[in-house]
């Protein structure tokens, strides 16, 4: 065979492996295509569904419960806000250590110290901000709560507020999926619906996470280059989750929203870390910076750090 003729050969068989190899590097899902890493490729061959995966994804209610998990369990927390000026400067905090104890169903939370700077409470002790406020709603206990034995608690309000705050809620720490009633946005979350996948770029791949715990990682990320019509069709910047190996639970989970209208716009960025606590999944770390500008109000700046250790199921 001549030195030509070789040369075709080699080309041709190489293009073969390259077009076998791409074939096998991604999957498709509902119209979407996700990329896979090479231990992803191996892995379905020994048993891994990425469909069975991306459908557990997909439908996974577990992230936003374990929130919920934090009302039925004693706990430590540690508590540091901070609330920022128009050039990156603290202009008022919280740092506290707090501990929350349960008796049956219903629990109490004790101060066990507190430090505050600038105004972060009003002259009538009441939360000066209203990521502030968003974090006490979430993370404090205010007198005796009680819960059915789902963790959820009577409603005080029926108001606006209370379902802008339950909104705000869903939005924040129930990325992906859709939310009803929220003007705008409410189905631009919804990365899984066919008029919102074709603009982002999905992903598995196979990495330890920061405990060392074999993971599978789910990440769905927007397309580079998106014009800005399309750029306008998304609140979802980047959404990363890590499923545990072993039973494919959610031990951590980080996440960038973004939107701006001519009546509202902000900027968020969340870490999560999991850990578990008998049989419920409960966050012990979740960090927060954000920026939140709503009309007639000024922009507010803020990040968070959350701790919670010392579980325990209390009487």
């Amino acid at each position: 065979m001549s030195r030509y003729l070789k040369s075709i050969a080699v080309t041709v068989i190489a293009c073969t492996c390259m077009l076998t190899l791409k074939a096998q590097d991604t999957a498709h899902y509902r119209g979407m295509t996700i990329n896979l890493d090479e231990v992803t490729v191996a892995a379905q061959k020994i048993g891994f569904d990425v469909n069975s995966f991306i459908k557990r994804v997909e439908d996974d209610t577990t992230f936003y419960r374990a929130f919920r998990n934090l009302h039925i369990v004693g706990f430590n927390g540690e508590n540091d806000i901070r609330i920022f000026d128009k050039k990156g400067q603290v202009q008022a905090s919280l740092k506290s250590t707090t501990t929350q104890q349960m008796k049956g169903r219903c629990r109490t939370m004790k101060v066990e110290e507190e430090k505050v700077t600038g105004d972060f409470y009003d002259r009538k002790g009441n939360y000066n901000y209203y990521t502030a406020e968003l974090y006490a709603n979430l993370f404090f206990t205010t007198g005796t709560v009680c819960v059915d034995e789902n963790g959820n608690a009577p409603e005080r309000s029926n108001g606006s507020l209370a379902k802008h705050k339950a909104q705000l809620k869903q939005l924040i720490f129930n990325p992906g999926k859709p939310i009803r009633g929220v003007p705008i946005v409410g189905n631009k979350v919804a990365i899984f619906s066919s008029d919102v996948m074709r603009y982002y770029d999905f992903s598995i791949k196979s990495e330890n996470y920061v405990n060392g715990i074999p993971c599978y990682v789910f990440t769905a990320k927007a397309k580079a280059g998106l014009s800005r019509l399309d750029k306008a069709e998304i609140v979802i910047d980047e959404l990363i989750t890590w499923f545990n190996k072993e039973n494919f639970e959610i031990v951590g989970r980080k996440y960038a929203l973004s939107y701006k209208t001519m009546l509202f716009d902000f900027n968020v960025q969340m870490n999560v870390q999991m850990t578990k606590v008998n049989d419920l999944l409960i966050p012990a770390l979740v960090t927060y910076a954000g920026s939140w500008d709503v009309a007639f109000k000024k922009r507010e700046t803020a990040a968070f750090i959350a701790k919670f250790h010392n579980f325990n199921s209390g009487n």
